[in-house]
This record gives structure tokens, C-alpha cells and sequence, in this order.
């Protein structure tokens, strides 16, 4: 990769149920503000967007990419950024987990199905990158972490790589976490109204 090149992972799952939630949500509101006096009640169109926000949240917003220094997770209400070098260990189960020194990073953007995984666990055969893209995903970023850490002569387990984990940078996903507690605070609101 070049010095600004972004190599992004498509998401495993979700995707298109995601998308069909978020159309029954829009017609819902839509109906419920065009309609309001044979449409649905108020409470119904703000848990409506109560749940439109978390189907964004849990099954749209969450991917993975790397550059030539980082691994980036963006979840639910976060987007963790990780030196590639300071990783230990990158594994794809039903989430893809990546180990650095005692913490460990998540992100459900990429994973085998519930299916995929207890058939993995049965058999002691891992299937090949070219029959599972997860599969291929943990590889390629278990590929991009050694070049990181052949780059900058960095070698795995040392105190120099475990230095890099302080290099870790969190960052919340404010609107994310705004929309959801407002439309949260509007549903109670016409709760208790």
C-alpha cells in the first residue's frame, strides 16, 4: 500500500436486512407525521426511530479498513484506530477480535455466521481463503500486521511492540450517540404524555 492507501473490508452480514429495516422505519415516521390523525400514534413513530438509529448503528455503521500504519474498527458508537504493528493476534470467529498486549478490539463488521463457526469448531480443518472471505480477511490482516512490523523493525511480543499499544486511539461516535439519546428522551417523552 502507498503512504495514504485505505484498503477496505466489505462487511460479512447485515447489510441488506439493515437497509429493509431502515425502509420499514422511514415509512413508519413518514406515515405517522404525513397521517397524524389516522396514521400511528406518536409513540410508535418515536420507537420507530429509536429502533431505526440502533439498526444504523449495530448493522450499517460498522466496518473495517487498514492503512499502511493502522487497522480501523468503526462499531456500534465508536471507531477504535490501531497501529498495525502493535497487534499481537487477529482472529475472525463470529466477530473478528484483534489482540493487542493485554486488550483485546472487536468489531461485528466482519465474521463467520453462527453456522460457520460451530462447523469450524467441529472440524479441525479451517477453510481456505478462497472458499470464506472472513477467512480471507484475518489472513490479509495478519499479512499487513507482519509488513508493519518488518517496516519498523518491530518484533512480536517485544517491549517495543507492547509500547505501541498506547498508540491506540478511541474515538466516540457522538452523532450516533446523540440522535439515539434523543430519539430515546422523544419516545419517553410520548410515553408518558
Amino acid at each position: 500500500m502507498t503512504q495514504h492507501e485505505v484498503e477496505k473490508f466489505a462487511a460479512t452480514s447485515g447489510r441488506i436486512l439493515g437497509v429493509i429495516a431502515l425502509v420499514g422505519v422511514l415509512a413508519i415516521v413518514v406515515i405517522g407525521i404525513v397521517d397524524r390523525d389516522h396514521g400511528f400514534p406518536a409513540a410508535v413513530v418515536t420507537g420507530a426511530l429509536v429502533f431505526g438509529v440502533l439498526v444504523w448503528a449495530a448493522m450499517l455503521r460498522p466496518r473495517v479498513w487498514a492503512t499502511p500504519e493502522a487497522l480501523v474498527l468503526r462499531n456500534m458508537l465508536d471507531t477504535v484506530s490501531i497501529p498495525l504493528a502493535a497487534i499481537d493476534t487477529v482472529v475472525v470467529r463470529q466477530v473478528l477480535a484483534v489482540g493487542v498486549g493485554d486488550s483485546r478490539y472487536v468489531s461485528s463488521a466482519i465474521g463467520h455466521s453462527w453456522r460457520q463457526t460451530i462447523k469450524s469448531n467441529r472440524s479441525s480443518e479451517r477453510p481456505s481463503a478462497t472458499e470464506s472471505y472472513p477467512v480471507f480477511v484475518e489472513d490479509r490482516i495478519t499479512r499487513l500486521v507482519e509488513d508493519a512490523r518488518a517496516r519498523h523493525g518491530i518484533q512480536r511480543f517485544t517491549p517495543e511492540q507492547a509500547a505501541l499499544a498506547d498508540d491506540v486511539h478511541r474515538a466516540l461516535a457522538w452523532p450516533e450517540i446523540g440522535v439515539l439519546v434523543g430519539s430515546l428522551v422523544a419516545f419517553v417523552a410520548t410515553l408518558v404524555a
